[in-house]
């Protein structure tokens, strides 16, 4: 029997002992691609971004290797990708190119990517700066006070400006605001000019990104690719972690609820996603998960992909009914539980000795179990899985620098914007009290000039006076008064 890439709403991902499609209509319900590195979780990826574009679906993408931006480029047609076509039976299999725009935080390899701080929020922010419960609370003040008085937050050097002035004015906010200690507004300074050495001040500022920009389909009726590139990205985890919160954040707040559409609006994967989740507080976790559980009603599916299951909490785990396992290695006792719990994790087939096969899958092969039906899972089966038309690897810098100067958004986030905020309007304010300040100076010089002449005369009066008092008394006679 021959398939083809797309067929009538679902996605064919490859071939067991029957096809193995993944449902359109079940795939915001979420899903989970794991794997050992070098075992083709990369590959997975990206047929299903292909399936996803080719149905009309925009799909948001981290590349952390660089290697996903050959998605943009028809892949170079070679005896193993056909052979592997046939194998599976791709009739339809065929080399072509995706409809992709490029992104970069960094604004080098994509265009810009700009959040302001008032978007990202303390929450987020504080676990961005690493910084404890005490310092925490002392950033939500900030932020408190900064939108009490009218103070934009956009880009770093605003924080840094509404810290000191806080700091200075510590005392007569803490009556409303709560004390304001200074060693953690000193160690907040410290962790921003931490950030800005790690590049992330370019993240911060304006034209922010609207996220429709995310979501564009192409002439042809195919969802673009977002990719977004991480190599650099990756030196700073944090800033990487918290920055695809923020946007899966800012796309659940800003999507309307739509129930179960018949495919995604968007669909997004996050590469590395055990960074999301190392260290991170209580209330951090709390916000993925509902994210994660709530945002399917939006549309929006979400697909996390790293190298073990068990790198993802349970309560986010539940939610991932879409699974593709690759292969993981069990050379120590550790391994051998990760293996057994990542098992345990896909539903039993009874004719699959699930952890053994695990260890036993080649490059390219994977355990797949996808909703079906009703949203039940399917029996984990022993998948080939299909190859991609595009191209495996990366694109060239002169074909990246051509599809970003044919993208439809250039010129729309190249150029900062620099409008007046908190750091401008907190050193105009300081300006201006320093003004009147000389101003009062000079003007209670002159008056304390009158007051001191004033004063001086009253003294010698009295103190003539009560010298004639003490004169008359010793010689025992009455002062003469004037």
């Amino acid at each position: 029997m021959s398939e083809s890439p797309l067929q009538d709403g679902k996605i064919f991902l490859g071939r067991s002992v029957e096809p193995e499609y993944l449902e359109l209509r079940l795939a915001n319900r979420h899903g989970l691609i794991t794997g050992a590195t070098g075992t083709g979780k990369t590959v997975s990826l990206q047929v299903l971004a292909e399936g996803f574009a080719a149905a009309g679906v925009p799909v948001f993408a981290a590349d952390i290797k660089g290697d996903l931006s050959g998605v943009a480029e028809a892949g170079t047609p070679s005896e193993g990708l056909a052979k592997r076509a046939k194998e599976v039976g791709l009739a339809e299999w065929s080399n072509r190119g995706f409809p992709t725009l490029f992104w970069d935080l960094f604004g080098e390899l994509g265009h810009p990517v700009r959040a302001t701080l008032e978007d990202m929020g303390p929450l987020m922010l504080s676990r961005l700066l690493e910084l404890n419960e005490t310092q925490e609370g002392v950033l939500n003040i900030l932020f408190r006070v900064a939108a009490d008085e009218g103070l934009p937050l956009l880009r770093l050097k605003d924080l840094r400006a509404i810290a000191n002035d806080v700091a200075q004015r510590g005392k007569s906010l803490s009556i409303k605001y709560g004390n304001v200690a200074a060693m953690s507004v000193g160690a907040i300074q410290r962790r921003l000019l931490v950030l800005e050495e790690e590049g992330a001040g370019n993240f911060f500022g304006e034209p922010a990104l609207a996220i429709t920009d995310f979501m564009k389909i192409a002439p042809d009726g195919r969802g673009f690719i977002n990719v977004l590139a991480a190599e650099k990205l990756m030196k700073t985890p944090r800033l990487y972690a918290t920055f695809l919160l923020w946007l899966l954040t800012r796309l659940f707040d800003q999507l309307p609820e739509i129930g179960d559409p018949r495919q995604p609006k968007l669909v997004f994967f996050f590469d590395e996603a055990h960074l999301l989740f190392n260290e991170a507080p209580k209330a951090l976790l709390d916000q993925v998960e509902r994210v994660t559980r709530l945002i399917r009603s939006k549309g929006v599916g979400v697909y996390y992909v790293t190298q073990n299951p068990r790198d993802v909490p349970n309560s986010v785990s539940a939610q991932l009914g879409n699974r593709i396992q690759h292969a993981l290695r069990a050379f120590t006792p550790v391994e051998q539980k990760a293996v057994r719990a990542a098992a345990e994790t896909l539903r039993p087939n009874p004719q699959l000795a699930i952890e053994r096969v695990i260890q036993e899958l080649k490059v390219g092969e994977a355990l797949v179990s996808v909703l079906r039906g009703g949203g039940e899972p399917s029996l984990t089966q022993r998948t080939l899985i299909r190859p991609p038309s595009a191209r495996i690897g990366p694109l060239k810098e002169p074909e990246r620098r051509a599809k970003i100067a044919a993208s439809p958004l250039i010129g729309k986030y190249e150029v900062a914007i620099e409008r007046e905020s908190a750091a401008a309007m907190l050193a105009k304010r300081a300006s201006a009290s320093d003004g009147w300040g000389a101003v009062l100076s000079g003007g209670s010089a002159r008056r304390q000039g009158y007051a001191e002449t004033f004063i001086k005369s009253i003294i010698r009066q009295v103190a003539s006076s009560v010298g004639r008092a003490i004169v008359a008394a010793i010689l025992g006679r009455r002062p003469s008064g004037r």
